[in-house]
């Protein structure tokens, strides 16, 4: 078991990459903790994990919200006595030029995508330092390494998490608390889809990737498992691009 004995947290735990993680992680061991706004995913999604033999919790929670956060890690050491490993997964996408983005579009990218992580890490540094040590693993993007022509917000806002880990890894690393980053590439989820809904445009991303296809959920998971788990030990600050070459061009 990779992560046996762990304590994980896992915000927009409900579906997606988040909900993938979950899975993997009690899968491998791990007491798992699914946060979200989406009650009725989230609780079914630790439903199916606690049928499979797992143990899971669901918290409803908004990671904008400092009181959520604060909520919801006193819920995960209530329950399970300890918290070893936080996954900043939710995140909201949109689409959008500089000139086409409206500033309250902005501001609420901002709030979920940048702030959230910051939340999520903020409150969890406490219980992580009582537990001897953790792993952060905020879920990036690959919009956060180059520019692109579909999106503004939502590239900053991920590029903003890409260095709020690199300095969470320097500051707490004598805390034996460790922060990386993920970053994915194009991956079947509902928010892919909905950035890009037409067969036409899905085509061309897939093309665009030497490697020949769409992330799958699973692909992230994986990375998010390595970097959850102990193997992963001597890393931290580091970047993970699990986007089938699409940045390597």
């Amino acid at each position: 078991m990779r992560l046996g004995g762990k304590v994980a947290l896992i915000s927009g735990g409900a579906r997606g990459m988040g909900a993938a993680e979950a899975r993997l992680f009690a899968k491998e061991g791990a007491r798992v903790a699914i946060g979200d706004v989406l009650e009725r995913e989230g609780r079914e999604a630790a439903a199916e994990i606690a049928a499979a033999g797992g143990e899971a919790m669901f918290i409803g929670m908004d990671v904008t919200s400092p009181s959520d956060w604060d909520r919801a890690v006193e819920s995960v050491a209530s329950r399970f006595g300890r918290l070893n490993v936080l996954v900043n997964n939710a995140a909201i996408y949109l689409r959008g030029l500089v000139e086409e983005t409206a500033p309250e579009d902005w501001d609420r990218v901002m709030e979920v995508n940048a702030k959230g992580p910051f939340l999520g890490t903020r409150a969890a540094i406490p219980a992580m330092r009582e537990s001897g040590g953790g792993s952060i693993v905020n879920i990036s993007s690959f919009n956060s390494l180059v520019g692109t022509t579909t999106s503004t917000a939502y590239n900053a806002s991920k590029a903003a998490a890409r260095l709020l880990t690199k300095s969470t890894a320097v500051q707490y690393a004598k805390d034996g608390i460790r922060a990386n980053a993920i970053h994915p590439g194009p991956v079947w989820t509902a928010m892919f889809t909905s950035g890009f809904p037409d067969t036409e445009s899905i085509e061309r991303r897939r093309a665009q990737a030497p490697l020949g296809r769409i992330g799958t959920v699973e692909d992230v998971a994986y990375g998010a498992l390595f970097l959850a788990s102990d193997e992963s030990s001597y890393i931290t600050g580091s970047d993970l691009v699990i986007d089938g070459g699409w940045t390597a061009q």
